[in-house]
């Protein structure tokens, strides 16, 4: 079939560092309970958050990375090199969840904190820990706050005929993602978990914020300008985000909440996550269209220094990522310790924070390292072969 997609200009794109970095921030600050600092990030003034952008550009980034290989070297040459990324994805969650576990198990031990291990979802550890590990190493078992990465692992994994497609026929595999979503909150699709329930993020409607950022950088965002720089979008748009703080405020506030009608209030409280509300979905999308039309590829902005933090810990994502989960633990038991007073929570947020950029820093660094040093070049009408005169003298 035809090519039909519009392929990335070549160069890195700043924006998609600068918003992963700090989608890395918020989740961080978003695991952390009990912390005023997490007031700072989208999930209290509108129906998407973090995890939205998060996984959005994980699919605008596949796309931008692997789509140009699949067209040069082929369909299975593409197919090996997206696997081999889902193989680092698993590696990471594995050796997160063993991490993860083996600390809270040592927090509940040296602390004589059982309650913990409910609180983390690991209780079953204790009572079966062959069977549960086992199911951890499948991605059935998740503790609390490891859901996000099973995600990406399963989106990645199936992500190879998905491209393939998009490539061909972009609008018609977007149609397709849109009937899966429809399909799983209309019949209830979604992945078992262990030892009950669901997961939650529903593979099966989060596909779609991940189709949708392949999309939309494979043409989708050029398709869209009409619509995008439209001023009735810009006038709708505004008033849905205004809608969409007032109804999340209403369910943060009890108060406020009671002001509006049942059924109004219900209809957004609580926020449907797991299946991937319709109106979280196109809270998003005026997001990334009002993002589009105000920060562009070339903006001078992203190069200011002030964003730099930001934009390494992007290009070092599954390490900030990883490292952010765990500290979100670490900063919730000396949160626990501490009383949890303003000066804590504000102390263990910027104290997070600046250790991830401290290993986005230190990856970017490292990364440098491995690749060869540059020689000087020989002087002219010398070869590197050839000894100088005075060498021999």
């Amino acid at each position: 079939m035809e090519i039909q997609a519009t392929l990335p200009e070549k160069g890195r794109d700043l924006r998609l560092d600068f918003f992963r970095g700090i989608a890395n921030w918020w989740i961080f600050l978003d695991h952390i309970p009990y912390n005023v600092i997490n007031w700072a990030t989208p999930r209290n003034y509108g129906f998407s958050d973090a995890a939205d952008l998060f996984v959005f550009i994980s699919g605008y980034t596949a796309s931008f990375v692997y789509a140009r290989l699949m067209l040069d070297r082929g369909f299975v040459v593409g197919s090996t090199r997206l696997w081999k990324r889902v193989w680092q994805l698993y590696v990471a969650h594995v050796l997160l969840f063993v991490i993860y576990i083996a600390a809270i198990g040592w927090v509940a031990l040296r602390y004589n904190d059982p309650d913990i291990i409910n609180e983390f979802n690991v209780a079953g550890l204790v009572d079966n820990p062959i069977q549960t590990l086992t199911q951890g190493l499948i991605l059935r078992f998740k503790p609390v706050n490891l859901d996000v990465l099973p995600l990406y692992i399963i989106l990645m994994g199936f992500f190879p005929p998905v491209l393939w497609m998009m490539l061909r026929k972009p609008d018609l595999t977007m149609l397709g993602s849109l009937a899966l979503y429809f399909a799983a909150r209309q019949f209830g699709w979604n992945f078992s978990a262990y030892p009950t329930g669901s997961w939650y993020f529903n593979p099966y409607t989060w596909q779609l914020l991940f189709v949708f950022g392949a999309w939309f950088a494979l043409g989708g965002a050029r398709e869209s300008q009409s619509v995008i720089k439209s001023k009735w979008l810009l006038i709708a748009g505004t008033l849905y985000l205004l809608f969409a703080l007032v109804m999340t405020m209403a369910g943060r506030f009890e108060t406020f909440g009671a002001m509006f009608p049942r059924w109004l209030y219900d209809a957004f409280n609580p926020n449907d996550k797991t299946f991937l509300a319709p109106y979280r979905v196109l809270h998003f999308v005026i997001i990334a269209f009002f993002v589009t039309r105000f920060v562009h590829k070339d903006w001078k902005g992203l190069e200011w220094k002030i964003f730099d933090p930001l934009i390494k810990c992007g290009q070092q994502s599954l390490q900030v990522f990883c490292v952010g989960i765990f500290l979100s633990f670490v900063a919730h038991f000396i949160l626990l310790l501490s009383w949890g007073s303003f000066w804590a929570q504000l102390g263990v947020s910027l104290g997070g924070i600046a250790i991830l950029t401290g290993v986005a820093y230190y990856g970017n660094w490292s990364k440098r390292q491995d690749k060869p040093t540059a020689k000087p070049m020989p002087p002219k009408g010398q070869t590197a072969a050839q000894p100088s005169p005075a060498a021999g003298s």
